[in-house]
Order: structure tokens, then sequence, then C-alpha cells
């Protein structure tokens, strides 16, 4: 589903009718053999690697939450999220599991709040199911067929679907083969989103959410994974010699992102998150469109600090710009 302010904007009511239908595709009679807890994980880090072989049922708890937290070091913003983080927890699960979906929107909330998972095929990615208003619970269950790495957001209608997603409402499910992927040193994710504000805030002030900057594509900010120096203050970490592994979500909602590592070429590159493709080899840059995602994989040969960045533009100085530090 596209969560472009151009695109979503003109039809949110259509898509908010349509998503609000049944969900046909989903059963409550879903289940696989064993019941786990998910291991979720906030970025930059990411939960265990999958090595189970069989199915599982997978329970996922998250939340809706609003809350005002800090955007970069000057100023606070008006968040929405899940699990009370932007991004919100990464799930990782695999192909056959049956992923159980509880869903709470806090009490303290304004909004009605879901969920469109784009790892799953159906009408809404199964946010009918899990449309939660303020202080209610919802849930379901949803078959994994489809390996790949996928966006999750909200995709309620009211005020409009690409409101929630630039106030901060997503996140990333990686559908692993059977059996998981091949062992890596290090993995990480990132997630790259703008953030629309009205001008003239003061430093300390909270910024407010604006819709016409959002409507001309004039973000104040282009963050990864939530604050405009996570990745400056906080650097990745490796030591020479290791292969480092990162899941890179584009969550837009407008721009089609570049991702570049400065001082050597990804090793390995999986476009547009298909794990079922041969990857790109000794990829530069590659681009991330939005709502989709890569992951990219290289060995750091030597001790220093590397730069992860989107070049397009001015987005390095509105903050998509991190750090790998390499001993």
């Amino acid at each position: 589903m596209s969560i472009s302010f151009s695109h979503c904007v003109r039809t949110a009511g259509l898509v908010g009718a349509f998503i609000m239908t049944p969900y046909l595709g989903i059963h409550a009679d879903v289940v696989s053999a064993a019941t786990i807890k998910a291991e979720l994980a906030f970025a930059p880090n990411v939960p265990p690697p999958i090595k189970r072989t069989e199915p599982a049922t997978v329970i996922v708890n998250l939340t809706s939450d609003e809350w005002t937290g800090p955007l970069s070091d000057d100023n606070n913003y008006e968040f929405w999220g899940f699990n009370k983080h932007t991004p919100g927890p990464m799930i990782r699960v695999m192909v056959g599991d049956t992923v159980e979906i509880r869903m709470k929107n806090d009490k303290n909330s304004k909004e009605s709040h879901n969920i469109d998972f784009h790892a799953i095929t159906g009408p809404g990615g199964g946010a009918s199911l899990l449309n939660s208003e303020p202080g209610q619970e919802s849930g379901g269950r949803f078959k994994m067929i489809i390996p790949g790495i996928f966006m999750y957001h909200c995709a309620t209608a009211s005020p409009s679907i690409p409101e929630h997603v630039a106030n901060g409402m997503y996140g990333t499910i990686v559908v692993e083969p059977a059996g998981g992927l091949k062992p890596v040193e290090r993995e990480y994710q990132i997630t790259q989103s703008e953030f629309y504000t009205k001008e003239g805030a003061a430093k300390g002030e909270t910024l407010e959410f604006s819709y016409e900057a959002g409507l001309d594509e004039r973000p104040s900010h282009v963050v990864y994974n939530g604050h405009a120096t996570s990745m400056v203050k906080n650097p990745l970490k490796a030591k020479a010699g290791e292969t480092v592994r990162i899941f890179f979500t584009n969550v837009g909602p407008n721009f089609v992102d570049s991702f570049q590592l400065l001082e050597q070429p990804f090793d390995r590159v999986y476009t547009e998150g298909s794990l079922t493709t041969k990857p790109a080899e000794n990829v530069k840059v590659t681009k991330v469109p939005t709502g989709g995602a890569v992951m990219v994989e290289f060995k750091v040969k030597t001790a220093g600090t590397y730069t992860l960045v989107d070049p397009v533009g001015k987005r390095k100085d509105l903050g998509a710009f991190g750090l790998l530090k390499v001993d």
C-alpha cells in the first residue's frame, strides 16, 4: 500500500472504507504447532536470528501510543508510535509461522490506530482486524507465506494514513526462509523517515506536525531511527574482519532513499527486501523506494569510522546520517 502524501491524501476515504471490510483471508483456526513469544528489539538492535526449521505460532504484543519525546538535540515532538518507540520494534519470524498479533491502543491516546503489515497477503494487510479505539485491544492470526523484509505501519484513515505514518507509526518485520539467514557477526536495523513540522519553533519548544509541509514535501527532519543524531551519538560498532548485516527500511512517507556506505561498496545488496532473489554485488549506492526495504551485507576490512548516509541534496544535514565505529 502506497503511503505517500500526494497519493494517500487523495484516496484516504477510499482506503479507509476498504480496510474496514471483513478480512476474509484470515481465520481463527490458523495455527502452527509450537507457541512462542516473539523477542522484539528496538533500533538499531535486532531480535535474535532464526535458528528454527519448523514453523511456530509466534505471539507478538504491540501497543499504540502517543507521547512527547526528542526528535533532535534541540526540540521534542508529539510522536505517535508502537510500543512507545519510533520506529516500533522489529519483528523477526520465519516462513510458515503463524503470527498472532495482540494490539492495545493506550487509554490516553486521542486517535484510533491499527496496523497494516506489508508481509501479510490480503486486503489491508490485516488492518481491519487490528483497529483499536483508545483503551481497546484487538488481535488476529496471520500466516507468513512470503519471505522478505517488510514495513508495517498504521493505516487508520482518520485524520489520514500519511499523518499516522509521518508522526512515527511504523516498524519492520523480517520473514526469514526456513532455517533462517546465513549467520554473520553483526546485525543492525536502520529506519529512515521524514518529519514535517510547523516553522518558527524556538530551541526547546515542542514541534508540531504540519500537514501543508507534508503535501509540499518540505521535511524539517530526515532521520535515522527516529532522531536526528541517533547514530552519531551512538554509532554502530564492529571489529575489523567482521561481516555486518543491516536491515534498512525507508518508510517515507514521501522520498525515495539513496543508501550509501561512504568508505566501501556493499558486498551484497538484497534489493527491495527480497530474500529469494540473488543479491547484487559490489554496490556503492542502493535505492530504497518509499515503503520498501533492503538488506545489505559488507565485511569491514580496516579499523576506523565509517559513514552511512542518504547523499541526496541536504538530507544528510537534516539527519539522514550515521556512523559505524570499527575497532
